[in-house]
């Protein structure tokens, strides 16, 4: 039973990373054709009209707001669970994870219905083509989410595993989707997107320190901290399995 289970986790886990991969695989073909001359890229430009700028820019916002920002949070509220013991702190972090998450979900619907009725939907290019598989894998993870199994059933592995696996993927294919779409807006428009690039590399670098360290903290604090009358000995170099078990889940 044990190794069904881990081939079903294998077998899972093979899907969902060629799910994320295959949206960038389908756009190679494009970079094998010839570069487009300037009279073609010229007539492929848009023309920019105050409405058509609004829309991209709520588009973007939108986007930004689920997938760059409230996501992450809703990540951080939940590995911030790790270290609560309280009932009634772990009930406040796991609701507050999934209203933050939901609200993620609208915005970033918002966000696809508002392209869907403005923009052109060829879907001839990576950022379209990779949106609507991010589109269909945001409003699978909540339905995951809906339908977790209690603790103490052998599948809530495999379902705890998947919904890591989604949670954690879902942002990094949509923070990748957000500089493509950066890019194309340059290539469509002309316009300079460096200010926004910058300061989106920096708001992702920050995500990625607080989500190495977050964990961490704690235990970096308590580095020649004095316990009582006694100083950490250094038997504590050597943890027990209990602390190793920990150490290692806090570290996902």
């Amino acid at each position: 039973m044990l190794t069904l289970e881990r081939g079903v986790i294998r077998g899972l886990a093979s899907f969902l990373i060629l799910v994320f991969l295959a949206t960038l695989v389908t756009s190679f073909p494009d970079s094998h054709k010839p570069s487009q001359s300037h009279k073609t890229r010229k007539q492929n430009q848009l023309k920019l009209t105050p409405e058509l700028s609004f829309q991209i820019t709520l588009h973007a916002f939108l986007l930004w707001a689920s997938i760059g920002f409230l996501m992450p949070v809703g990540i951080f509220i939940i590995r911030m669970s790790n270290r609560v013991e309280c009932g009634k702190k772990l009930k406040v972090l796991f609701y507050s994870h999934v209203i933050v998450q939901m609200i993620a979900v609208l915005l970033a619907t918002a966000g696809a219905v508002l392209a869907i009725m403005n923009f052109e939907n060829s879907f001839n290019n990576t950022h379209q083509r990779t949106g609507l598989a991010l589109h269909g894998l945001i409003w699978i993870q909540p339905l995951i989410g809906f339908l977790r199994p209690h603790r103490g059933v052998k599948v809530r592995s495999i379902w705890y595993f998947v919904h890591w696996l989604l949670g954690i993927g879902i942002p990094i294919l949509g923070i990748i989707n957000i500089y493509i779409g950066l890019h194309t807006y340059h290539e469509r428009t002309s316009k300079s997107v460096k200010l926004w690039t910058v300061l989106f590399t920096a708001e992702i670098v920050i995500i990625a320190f607080i989500y190495l360290f977050q964990d961490r903290w704690d235990y970096m604090m308590k580095q020649g901290v004095i316990l009582g009358d006694e100083q950490i000995r250094s038997t504590d170099h050597v943890p027990s399995p209990s602390t190793r078990l920990k150490e290692l889940v806090s570290i996902a």
